[in-house]
């Protein structure tokens, strides 16, 4: 059973959601946009069950306590820091870190930067920045897959009402067949709060995944992705094996789209725990 929780920090108070003994092994899971820590329910229930402490927190712009109004308070180097203040605050020196979309590019930057905080990976549809920007060079496919950014990143509110017209129509097209009512609902709900919509997209305007730079990741590393992301091709997918020099296993789910933690829950868990058990220490 999942309990909500405030995590106070330097920069202001995070949301969160956690389960599980708060002895237990510390896992910390990194949402996505245009979602929330909601999106983790299942893993964090089957993670709980396991034994293990599992916290999700509402990251920077999706809490209301950590809201800044200006782009640069979204770089990469803010994001990182704000997984390093939550855990601080937490007490937890190591920790197995998961992360989906934007939660994955932030836990690939923090698995480059402080190797020695983490005891596993686990990146869930975006790739390490290395390949993703090779691919944006080089493949025909990962360039149509990424022809959205640009508008997300568009100054002024064009962005913003495309979510969020018509009683958030875009956003509900973008979630309602992978995610369930009751759930995008509650993200509607939390995206129509005075400048949280303007906050979610600021983290597309201040950082381009393809220019974080990162070499090689040596902490054991799970990668899932899904074969029918529209965001995210094969090329850089499959590549990402090359920026690991660690343990690394690599997960494809078939027939699944980009809103995995949700739409294969049950699979993903199980992955999750099998990655956590083989790397224990």
């Amino acid at each position: 059973m999942t309990a909500q929780l405030q995590i106070p920090t330097g920069v202001g108070a995070f949301d969160a959601l956690a389960a599980g003994p708060e002895d237990g092994r510390e896992v910390l899971l990194l949402h996505g946009f245009p979602q929330g820590a909601l999106e983790w329910e299942h893993q964090l229930d089957a993670l709980a069950a396991a034994g293990l402490r599992a916290v999700a927190p509402d990251q920077r712009g999706y809490s209301p306590g950590v809201r800044p109004e200006d782009v640069a308070g979204y770089q990469m180097k803010e994001l990182v820091g704000d997984v390093l203040r939550i855990t601080d605050a937490l007490g937890w020196t190591r920790f197995d870190l998961v992360g989906h979309d934007w939660g994955a590019a932030v836990a690939w930057a923090l698995a480059d930067q402080h190797p020695g905080r983490l005891r596993t990976l686990t990146a869930v549809s975006v790739p390490h920045p290395g390949p993703f920007a090779e691919a944006l060079r080089s493949d025909e496919d990962q360039r149509r897959r990424s022809g959205y950014l640009e508008m997300f990143r568009q100054e002024g509110d064009g962005a913003e009402r495309f979510f969020l017209d018509g009683g958030a129509a875009g956003l509900r097209g973008m979630l309602q067949h992978s995610v369930p009512a009751e759930k995008l609902d509650e993200y509607v709900r939390r995206l129509s709060e005075p400048g949280a919509m303007t906050a979610a997209l600021n983290w597309y305007r201040a950082t381009r995944p393809e220019e974080v730079v990162a070499g090689p990741i040596t902490v054991p590393t799970l990668y899932v992705w899904s074969t029918e992301d529209i965001g995210v091709g094969a090329a850089a997918a499959l590549a990402t094996e090359d920026w690991v020099s660690g343990p690394y296993r690599f997960e494809s789910f078939e027939g699944v789209s980009h809103w995995v933690p949700e739409e294969a829950a049950r699979r993903l868990s199980t992955e999750l725990l099998a990655h956590l058990e083989r790397h224990g220490r």
